[in-house]
C-alpha cells in the first residue's frame, strides 16, 4: 500500500490505503502506534511532519482563595501547531495548590 497523497494528523480510521493480502495499512500519524502503516509511510509522511511548539510558561496566577487553600495557575500559548502527523502538543496549563494569607484572615467576626 502507498500512502502518496493520503499523510493524515492524529488517529483517522479512513486514512488508509489497500495492502498486502487483502488488509489494510494506514497513513495517520496513530499507525506508528498500532503497528499497521504502510510501507512508505515514513517516507512519505513524515518527511513533511512538524512538531508542536510552544511558548514559556506564564506567570502563575494569585491563589484563588485569600484566606485558606486554594490554587495557582499559569498557562502557555501554542507557537506552532503540530501538521503531517508530528509530535502532538504538551499541556498548556499547570495548577498548583497555595495557602492564601490575607492580612486580613482570621480577623473576621
Amino acid at each position: 500500500g502507498s500512502c502518496r497523497q493520503r499523510c493524515c494528523p492524529g488517529r483517522n480510521n479512513a486514512c488508509w490505503a489497500p495492502g498486502a493480502r487483502r488488509a489494510l495499512c494506514y497513513c495517520d500519524s496513530y499507525c506508528q502506534r498500532t503497528g499497521d502503516c504502510c510501507q512508505d509511510y515514513h517516507a512519505t509522511c513524515r518527511r513533511a511532519a512538524v512538531g508542536c511548539a510552544v511558548g514559556p510558561w506564564g506567570p502563575w496566577s494569585g491563589c484563588s482563595s485569600p484566606c485558606g487553600v486554594g490554587s495557582r495557575a499559569r498557562s502557555r500559548q501554542v507557537t506552532v501547531p503540530p501538521r503531517h502527523g508530528g509530535d502532538p502538543c504538551p499541556d498548556l496549563k499547570q495548577r498548583r495548590g497555595c495557602l492564601g494569607q490575607h492580612p486580613t484572615c482570621g480577623t473576621a467576626k
